[in-house]
Parts: C-alpha cells; sequence; structure tokens
C-alpha cells in the first residue's frame, strides 16, 4: 500500500496548510473565547471557494472530485490552525456525501452546489437525540405523511453548525411499528423552513469557536421529495456515513495532537533546566519519543482507512481503528505537550490548554471510542 500523496493530494494539503497556519491560527483563540464568528464565517466561505467543501463530491455540483485521502490530509491540516472550523468542514464534507451517495437528481443539483460554492456556510447532520446517541436506532423524532408532504416533530441535540448551515440532514422515524432500525428515513431540510427552530448554543468545553445547537422540529412540514432515498432506509445510510465521517474526526485529533507536539518541541528545545535544554534530558526525549511513534501509527491508520474508501472497498472497520487510537493518541499528545510546558502550559497565554480542550471531544463525536471497540471487536469476531 502505497502512503505517498499524488500531486493532487500533496497540493491539496499545502494549500490547506497554508491557510491554516496565516488565516486559521492567528484567529482561533478569538473564537475560543467567543468572538470571531464573522470571521469564521468568512474562513468558511474562502475554504468553499477554494474547493474545501466538496473534496468527495463530483465536478457536476462543483465538487472538488479529490477523495477521502486527500480530505483526511486537508482536515488534519485545518485542525493544526483551529479546530473549530476543521469540524465545520469535516461535517459539511459529511453531508454532501450524504446527499451525492443516495439524493436524487433533483435534490443533488439544489442542494450540493451551495454547500461547494460557499452559499451554505455549512451543512448540518441531524442524528442525535436526547435517549439516542450511541444508539441511533432508538431515535423518536417523528415525521408522519400527509398528502405530498411529511411533517416533523422532535428534537435532535448537538447538532454541528446548527447555528449557520443552510441545510439539515435529518433522520426521523416514518413506520414506528417496524423493527427497531428498520423504520427510519433521511430528509432534507432547508433552514428557515417553517418548523425548524435552532436552539441556542452549548456552552463546550472546547472547540468553542464551533456552534453546537439543539435543532428542534415543530410540525415542521416539508414536501415528500425531501425524502432522500428509500423510505424506511434511513438508517443503513446513517451507519455507512458515520464510517466515513470517522476519517474526518480521527484526521481532526492528529492535525491537533501534531500541532500541540510541534509546539512542545519547539519550547522544550529553548527552556533551560538544571543548565541545559529540556530537550536534553532523556526522560523528555522519551516522552516525545512515544507520542511521535503514536502519532506516525495513527496517521498509516487513517490513510489507510481513507485509501480503502477511495478504492470502494469495506472500511468501517479501518475507520473505526482509525478513529479510535487517533482520538485516543490525542488525548495523550495533548496532555504530554501541556506537561512539557510545566506550568506555562496551564496558562491561557499558551495555547496548549486549548489543544486539550479541543481535542478531548474527539473520543466523544462520531461514536465514542467504546462503540468504536465495539464495532472493531464485531467485525474481527464476524470474520472468524
Amino acid at each position: 500500500m502505497d502512503f505517498q500523496p499524488t500531486e493532487e493530494q500533496a497540493m491539496i494539503q499545502e494549500t490547506a496548510l497554508r491557510f491554516s497556519e496565516s488565516m486559521l491560527e492567528p484567529n482561533a483563540e478569538a473564537l475560543d473565547q467567543g468572538d470571531g464568528r464573522d470571521i469564521l464565517l468568512g474562513n468558511l466561505r474562502t475554504l468553499a471557494e477554494n474547493g474545501f467543501m466538496g473534496l468527495s463530491v463530483s465536478a457536476d455540483y462543483g465538487g472538488t472530485e479529490a477523495g477521502s485521502v486527500a480530505f483526511a490530509l486537508a482536515i488534519e491540516a485545518l485542525a493544526r490552525g483551529c479546530a473549530s472550523t476543521a469540524v465545520t468542514v469535516s461535517v459539511s464534507n459529511m453531508v454532501g456525501e450524504v446527499i451525492q451517495a443516495v439524493g436524487s437528481q433533483e435534490q443533488k443539483t439544489a442542494y450540493l452546489p451551495k454547500l461547494t460554492d460557499g452559499t451554505y456556510s455549512a451543512g448540518a447532520f441531524c442524528l442525535t437525540e436526547s435517549g439516542a446517541g450511541s444508539d441511533p436506532s432508538a431515535l423518536k423524532t417523528r415525521a408522519v405523511k400527509d398528502g405530498d408532504h411529511y411533517i416533523l416533530n422532535g428534537s435532535k441535540l448537538y447538532i454541528s453548525s446548527g447555528e449557520y448551515a443552510g441545510v439539515f440532514v435529518v433522520w426521523a422515524v416514518t413506520d414506528p411499528d417496524a423493527p427497531r432500525g428498520k423504520g427510519i428515513s433521511c430528509f432534507l431540510v432547508e433552514a428557515g423552513t417553517p418548523g425548524l427552530v435552532i436552539a441556542k448554543a452549548e456552552k463546550k468545553m472546547g472547540q468553542t469557536g464551533s456552534a453546537t445547537n439543539e435543532v428542534v422540529f415543530q410540525d415542521c412540514r416539508i414536501p415528500a421529495s425531501a425524502l432522500m432515498g428509500r423510505e424506511n432506509d434511513g438508517f443503513r445510510v446513517a451507519v455507512a456515513e458515520l464510517a466515513g465521517g470517522r476519517i474526518g474526526i480521527a484526521s481532526l485529533s492528529l492535525g491537533i495532537a501534531r500541532k500541540a507536539m510541534d509546539t512542545a518541541k519547539a519550547y522544550v528545545k529553548e527552556r533551560h533546566q538544571f543548565g541545559k535544554p529540556l530537550a536534553d534530558m532523556q526522560g523528555i526525549q522519551w516522552m516525545i519519543a512515544d507520542r511521535e511513534t503514536e502519532l506516525e501509527a495513527a496517521r498509516l491508520l487513517i490513510l489507510q482507512a481513507a485509501q480503502l474508501k477511495d478504492r470502494g472497498e469495506p472500511f468501517a472497520k479501518a475507520a473505526s481503528m482509525a478513529k479510535l487510537f487517533a482520538s485516543e493518541a490525542a488525548q495523550r499528545a495533548t496532555y504530554t505537550a501541556l506537561q512539557l510546558h510545566g506550568g506555562a502550559g496551564y496558562i491561557k497565554d499558551y495555547p496548549l490548554e486549548r489543544y486539550a480542550r479541543d481535542a478531548r471531544i474527539t473520543t466523544i463525536y462520531e461514536g465514542t471510542s467504546e462503540i468504536q471497540c465495539m464495532i472493531i471487536a464485531r467485525e474481527v469476531l464476524a470474520a472468524i
């Protein structure tokens, strides 16, 4: 398996890295403090104009057609500068992929160009509910057929980009009598639709620059043409798309971790104690060696999953392995980087505490680490 990026993939990675360093990193602290939302939206539009909101979307709809490896490399690069921006880009790409995969021709024509050209600042993926997190088959939001419309009622929790998404992919129960997970359908709901209510943003520990909202549907009437794919086939769609989203979160985890460790390595080379740089001390060197080895392993797992996806081969197990390992490695890397800064790492004048906070959610969203273990074990045991 060749892990060397193609010329196009390397160009996308380099472009993302330059943008991350010049535009995202300088504003990341302001976003973390609750300021700079206009800057965030402006950066999202620029990223869209440069092809980053449709990396796997067909050029027919304004996409880049660059594939999952390019997507992984881009998200890692963006996360180095600002995890809040990177997660918005990751989820929006996920929304674009699901529309392209199961949407009708009319839906693809109507929504994908608006995602890819920045008309929509972001897309939102509405699956999680208060009683349906790790178990999405338990969701309660209902979609009741009413002539040539459906009426949606229910609420979704922890929805990334809820405040500024232009289109929402929404899962709802259409057949309450069907076996668990079999009566769920998938719909497209445009921002501004009557009955679609965006609640206030959650106050989060990290990635505070990315809005996370409750999204409520109150007798929200949508046309029957808003149904994506076949009625009652939505759960299968959700499971498939979550696997792809895990590549994005794994890449985001790696980007945060690499930035934290790069910051720490520079610091220990400059900081002197006991008459010599911290970097000359064997204990420090071993801490760095352990973390760097883990991050390289995470990179290889991510690229393996992305290549399998690009080749059209089964990739769910590989994506779960990448997400599990990368997100857990990011916890260790960000805390090691903070530790290497000593007391300075605990002070907000340095970005280490933000990196640690931003990394923490990566073991939770897009499926917790425990859920990834269940998926991996199920796949491995089924192969025996």
